[in-house]
């Protein structure tokens, strides 16, 4: 299985592209996800302009089935978060096929 990049690597790619240390990269990373976290949460959307954005969802109760004994089971309603990518990187990762 391949696996991205560190949080390590992507602080010093950043760094090393934008002519700064991996501490301020670092602490804007930090940043960044504290104001989506807190942003989604308050309002249900954050916009993460170029790559998607964050949206909370709300998920109905449902009937389930447990896999080890095949028995149905309620499914209690819940939030959960979605990531929707952006069109553009979408195209740009993974372009239609004529």
């Amino acid at each position: 299985m391949a696996s991205g990049m560190t949080k390590t690597q992507l602080t010093r790619y950043l760094a090393e592209k934008l002519g700064t240390n991996n501490k301020t990269i670092a602490a804007f990373l930090e940043q960044l996800a504290d104001v989506a976290i807190k942003e989604t949460k308050k309002n249900g959307l954050f916009v993460v302009p170029g790559l998607g954005r964050l949206v909370k969802a709300h998920r109905k109760a449902r009937m389930g089935r447990n896999p080890q004994t095949g028995e149905p089971i309620q499914i209690k309603a819940k939030t959960v978060v979605k990531f929707r990518v952006a069109k553009a990187a979408k195209d740009a990762i993974a372009p239609k096929k004529a």
